[in-house]
């Protein structure tokens, strides 16, 4: 499980928010948005993700019946938090800190507008350079759960069968500035993409 999400470090599932001509392709896919789950329970599972603390004061992004990426609930605290996207095969949510939404929300535009793969990163990363993409100036942190269709009990409002994921964001860390490796390990910290403005450190369940 270790690579489950580190590839795009539950980053990329988050950031599926559909514009609307994605909303058109999908539909056009048979995506049934008439099932996605009502406000309640995608933010009752939204929030799953995030330390108990700080659930309670965290805007909630969720997902409208037509599949549009929408606020479901305005907070005032330091966690943004997304919703499962019913487009996607598997259960998936996460929160992350309010610095990062800039970045965060760049990417969703640029999916938006068809940009794919490693060329998302590519554009982010020259317009955080560029100085018109602002990333945290400290440590930002990311929550997930990840599982398969159905995870969530909106019976029980928990998901056992999703597994956690926890990245720290530090923006350009590389090994020398931390002291922790750039090489994949299990139980234990680890930092992806060292020296780029999407440096993070890779903590998996089970330390």
């Amino acid at each position: 499980m270790l690579h489950r999400l580190v590839t795009n470090e539950g980053e990329d599932a988050m950031n599926r928010g559909l514009s609307a001509g994605a909303l058109a392709l999908a539909l056009g896919s048979g995506i049934a948005w008439a099932q996605v789950p009502p406000a309640p329970q995608q933010i009752a599972a939204a929030l799953l993700a995030a330390p108990k603390g700080l659930r309670e004061d965290a805007t909630v992004l969720g997902y409208t019946s037509e599949g549009t990426l929408v606020v479901l609930r305005k907070g005032t605290g330091p966690m943004i938090c997304l919703a499962s996207n019913p487009k996607e095969e598997q259960f998936h949510v996460a929160c992350y800190h309010r610095s990062l939404e800039p970045f965060m929300a760049r990417g969703r535009a640029l999916r938006a507008q068809g940009v794919t793969g490693d060329a998302v990163d590519s554009a982010r990363f020259a317009e955080v350079r560029a100085g018109t993409l602002v990333m945290p100036a400290q440590a930002a942190m990311l929550y997930s759960l990840t599982g398969p269709a159905g995870s969530f009990d909106p019976a029980t409002g928990t998901a056992p069968k999703a597994a956690p994921l926890f990245v720290v964001y530090l923006p350009n860390a590389t090994p020398a500035s931390t002291g922790l490796s750039a090489t994949p390990v299990e139980g234990g910290p680890w930092i992806m993409l060292p020296g780029t403005p999407k440096a993070h450190i890779m903590f998996e369940p089970g330390m």
